[in-house]
């Protein structure tokens, strides 16, 4: 079955500049657009807040942009990718080699549970949950909590941490500091047009797509049948099929996030450009039967927190009294 899908994937990984550079300079012309207009309309909410949530699908989708360039997949050479994923970096608020090397890392680690510090979003076994003293599943609920998760793990992650990634010495600490003084620069152009305002309506929107963001990395791999497993009985191939999900939230959403919800397919052939995810699962669709996530599905993947090993299923917490008999709860 893997190659066949293999195979059938195959047939997607053309790239083509002029599709690219439509989606490339496209999805700019839409940012500076919505964000130009919000600042111009900046006291009234009912223009302003329609152009924030476009501003901020916007940035997503320059976000997954630099992702596909970080594969060398968006346009037709690693020079035109490299060039196109600085050029986004600075509104994005990610240095492209930081995020390029983060996420090949993950890439190859995608499953292991030995590795699960590679992953955007940590997750914690029903046996260490047990295992876990009072503060350190505090701090876990805390950080499984979609209130704080969704706006405090988008702020801390693009605004704060990529301003001195963990991979700074690996990657050059000279790019990121260019990196962070070109981000000064950007955020002192918006304060020299439209001042504190400015900048406070420019964080809203670099919130909510930090939310939209979060959202979509937790639903990539945190859902109820996704896959996890030890070395040497970890099924790589399993990890990106079965492991990655394919949400189907419908044609409006494909193109604010740049089909990005197709990650399974991705995980299995990175090589596929964004704007050909959605086409090549709707034909393999066809072909196999493909499991998907509707939103229901997506909302309730944010009350499983735990990975059972014995079940081979993401749980939610285990119920207060039934924990304490050492029973866990069939949900």
């Amino acid at each position: 079955m893997s190659d066949f899908i293999r195979d059938f994937t195959n047939r997607y990984i053309a790239k083509d500049n002029r599709i690219a550079s439509v989606s490339f300079f496209g999805t700019f012309a839409v940012y500076f657009l919505t964000l130009w207009l919000a600042l111009a309309a900046m006291w009234t909410w009912w223009l302003v807040v329609p152009l924030v949530i476009l501003n901020a699908f916007a940035a997503v989708r320059l976000y997954v942009i630099q992702h596909d360039c970080g594969h060398w997949s968006h346009f037709e050479t690693r020079g035109q990718n490299d060039l196109a994923g600085y050029a986004l970096s600075t509104f994005t608020l990610t240095p492209y080699r930081a995020m390029q090397r983060n996420h090949n890392i993950h890439h190859a680690y995608l499953g292991d549970l030995d590795h699960r510090e590679t992953t955007e979003v940590h997750t914690m076994t029903l046996a260490e949950w047990e295992a876990a003293g009072f503060w350190q599943r505090l701090w876990y609920r805390l950080y499984r909590n979609p209130l704080v998760m969704l706006p405090i793990g988008g702020f801390w992650t693009f605004v704060l941490r990529y301003r001195w990634p963990k991979n700074a010495a690996k990657i050059g600490i000279k790019g990121v500091m260019l990196h962070n003084a070109a981000v000064l620069l950007w955020w002192g152009l918006i304060y020299a047009g439209w001042g504190w305002n400015g900048i406070a309506l420019y964080a809203l929107t670099a919130l909510t797509s930090g939310c939209i963001g979060v959202f979509l990395v937790y639903l990539q791999h945190n859902f109820e049948d996704t896959y996890w497993d030890h070395k040497p009985e970890l099924d790589y191939e399993r990890a990106t099929l079965q492991g990655s999900s394919a949400l189907d939230l419908g044609w409006w959403w494909d193109l604010g996030t740049g089909n990005i919800a197709y990650h399974d397919i991705h995980h299995f052939n990175p090589r596929i450009p964004l704007y050909r995810l959605r086409q090549c699962h709707n034909a393999l669709r066809k072909e196999m039967d493909i499991q998907t996530i509707e939103w229901p599905e997506a909302l309730r993947s944010f009350t499983l927190k735990l990975w059972d090993e014995e079940r081979e299923r993401l749980v939610p917490f285990p119920r207060r009294a039934r924990a304490a008999q050492g029973v866990v709860p069939a949900e």
